[in-house]
């Protein structure tokens, strides 16, 4: 059956051929005319392609341009964008070490107010406990030949006289100041009085300064006619 159909197809072929072999013998100047004007067109037509061809070439070539002038522009959004994402994140932390480091500031104010408070308070109530001191200064100065002077340190150097009836001018002395805690610190005693010590702690307790007074000159005296 193949080859029956191929057989018909060849002979359809051949009468195709013979008819238009026929065709071309009986009008031949009628196909010389229709092969040239075929020919006129077929160079028009190849002229307005390769004009067209040359135009697509151009826009390619610029579309080309064009798409790689936006990929530069792009990549250099995207670097710009990455630096003001690291600026910003920059930023930030500035931001929050600035917060900190203002919070740590106001703390460091606050315990200093809070110190110097502390000092100014400290520092009137010594004040005052000097004013006392001297105040007990001159009511003892007569009556028991005190003399009180300050001296290098913040120091009050307390001399007694009229201790050893045979040299009444004879001087008995101590030093005394007021610690950071402020409390009374004694130190210095000439002659040299081992219960000093003990004097000084009573005072700290009972801060009554006058019998303070009173038992050192009693401890000096003991000295005198010991």
């Amino acid at each position: 059956m193949v080859e029956d159909e191929l057989a018909l197809f060849d002979k359809s072929i051949n009468e195709f051929g013979n008819k238009f072999r026929n065709t071309l013998s009986d009008t031949p100047c009628q196909m010389l005319g229709l092969r040239d004007a075929c020919k006129d067109s077929i160079k028009t037509l190849a002229e307005k392609l390769s004009v067209k061809l040359k135009e697509e070439e151009k826009m390619v070539e610029m579309f080309l341009e064009y798409q790689n002038q936006v990929c530069k522009q792009n990549k250099l959004i995207q670097e710009k964008k990455d630096n003001l994402l690291k600026l910003i994140a920059e930023v930030k932390g500035k931001t929050q070490e600035m917060e900190v480091l203002t919070a740590n500031i106001q703390d460091l104010k606050e315990e200093y107010s809070r110190k110097r408070e502390t000092i100014s308070t400290a520092n009137k109530a010594n004040e005052e406990r000097l004013k006392r001191l001297q105040k007990s200064a001159d009511l003892y100065k007569d009556r028991l030949g005190l003399e009180i002077r300050k001296i290098y340190g913040d120091k009050l150097q307390f001399i007694f006289t009229n201790i050893d009836s045979k040299h009444p001018e004879n001087p008995f002395m101590f030093s005394l100041r007021l610690n950071e805690a402020g409390d009374y610190e004694v130190s210095d005693s000439a002659p040299h009085l081992e219960c000093l010590a003990e004097f000084q702690e009573n005072v700290r307790k009972t801060n009554n300064f006058s019998a303070f007074l009173a038992n050192v000159r009693k401890a000096f005296t003991a000295t005198v006619y010991n």
